[in-house]
């Protein structure tokens, strides 16, 4: 069997490509779906936090991304192929409209096998931790930002485009098996391994307007997913960055700042921040080493973002945020030596309270005081991720970090 295509038929490569593309991809939904229907379980009130669950959704995740990631580059090298190939000509040529279907099905599954797994990885990419690639080059892309909105816009489009290409299969079977059963052509035969004598194509003249159909198609696959995307996430609301609002009594005015916490899953680690958070602080700079104020900060657990894995961070064996929406922070202000200080307490976490020490460095200009904090908890303390005993997993300390620019109020 001739490695170049003919007239009459595809050349060996060709079909090898097709009929690994046709293996990678078939087998890609699968995993997909199973994983989207565990990770939805995981994230319901119904899970129990059973660690087998979440090893099983780990795995079908990295299965399902590091086959895509091989769909992607074997549909890049099947496309360069094909473009240095002659294409066998139609066999029923003469009939326009199944002429202009066939060929715009297969300029749309050209799109596909790019945009689908190209559309899951920068999802993958521009989020943090859970389910690995497997491969030793690394989980980021060029050009692609860590970034909520990215994540989740791509992931918009990777759905949409995965309907798309679910059809498109669909439709280029169905049309395959008409030609056979139907039409009782060589059709697909051609395609199928071995050689075998086929008859000549009549001359034909290929147009332009599949491709140009195939291009509208995908306009519109990709646009449509964009504003849904968008449309929803305008009904949502933005939530801006706190600027952690003061509260009565309050001696100084959070100008701005941050509270952010990092955890390590899987060995990647994944930082979210709280968007809404407010801070109750008295503080007089002391003459020597000591007192120097208190502080009191209430924190809304559900205004976390933690990348892909927000949604089970919110979850009952986790925060449980429906049941426990609020986290404080309440403790004592003691300077150590010059700008070196602590904040001396206890935290509240679901239903726990634990003692907690928050070290921090303090700058103060005038009415002004600028502050940059660091500790680690043990998530375990505070009932978190109970059904998580593997710290290969899911790491046990938790580091929270603090940044925040005040000013004295009048």
């Amino acid at each position: 069997m001739s490695r170049q295509n003919t007239p009459q038929s595809y050349g060996s490569i060709t079909k090898s490509f097709h009929w690994l593309t046709a293996l990678l991809i078939l087998t890609a939904f699968p995993l997909g779906y199973f994983a989207t229907e565990l990770a939805e379980h995981i994230q319901s009130s119904a899970f129990d936090g059973s660690q087998a669950t979440i090893d099983r959704a780990t795995l079908l995740f990295s299965l399902h991304k590091t086959i895509g990631v091989a769909v992607f580059f074997t549909a890049l090298l099947r496309i360069l192929w094909a473009i240095t190939q002659e294409k066998p000509g139609l066999l029923h040529p003469d009939r326009k409209l199944e002429a202009w279907a066939a060929e715009t099905a297969h300029w749309v599954l050209y799109g596909a096998m790019v945009i689908v797994p190209l559309s899951g990885w920068i999802h993958h990419a521009a989020t943090d931790g859970f389910a690995p690639i497997w491969w030793p080059f690394g989980q980021n892309l060029p050009l692609v930002p860590k970034s909520e909105f990215v994540s989740k816009l791509s992931s918009s489009v990777h759905f949409y485009a995965m309907l798309l290409l679910g059809a498109s299969i669909l439709a280029h079977v169905g049309g395959a098996l008409k030609h056979h059963v139907i039409d009782k052509d060589s059709t697909l035969v051609r395609m199928l391994p071995g050689r075998r004598a086929l008859p000549e194509p009549p001359a034909q003249h290929h147009s332009a307007l599949p491709l140009l159909t195939a291009l509208v198609v995908w306009g519109a696959v990709i646009g449509g997913s964009t504003m849904l995307f968008l449309n929803t996430q305008s009904a949502k609301g933005t939530v801006a960055p706190v600027a952690a609002a003061p509260v009565e009594g309050s001696g100084w005015t959070v100008e701005n700042g941050t509270l952010a916490i990092e955890v390590v899953q899987m060995g990647s680690a994944i930082t979210g921040t709280f968007s809404d958070w407010r801070a109750k602080i008295d503080f007089e700079e002391p003459t020597s080493p000591g007192p120097a104020g208190r502080v009191e900060v209430a924190i809304a657990i559900p205004s976390l973002t933690l990348g892909s894995v927000t949604d089970q961070a919110m979850g009952s064996d986790y925060f449980d945020a429906e049941t426990y929406p609020q986290a404080t922070f309440e403790a004592e202000i003691i300077q150590i030596e010059g700008a070196q200080y602590e904040a001396q307490g206890t935290l509240t976490i679901r239903d726990q309270t634990v003692a907690t020490t928050l070290p921090f460095t303090l700058d103060l200009d005038g009415d002004t005081a600028t502050m940059s904090g660091r500790t680690e908890v043990n998530r375990l303390d505070f009932n978190i991720g109970t059904g998580t005993q593997d710290e290969g997993t899911l790491a046990f300390g938790v580091d929270i970090t603090v940044d925040l620019v005040a000013t004295r109020a009048p």
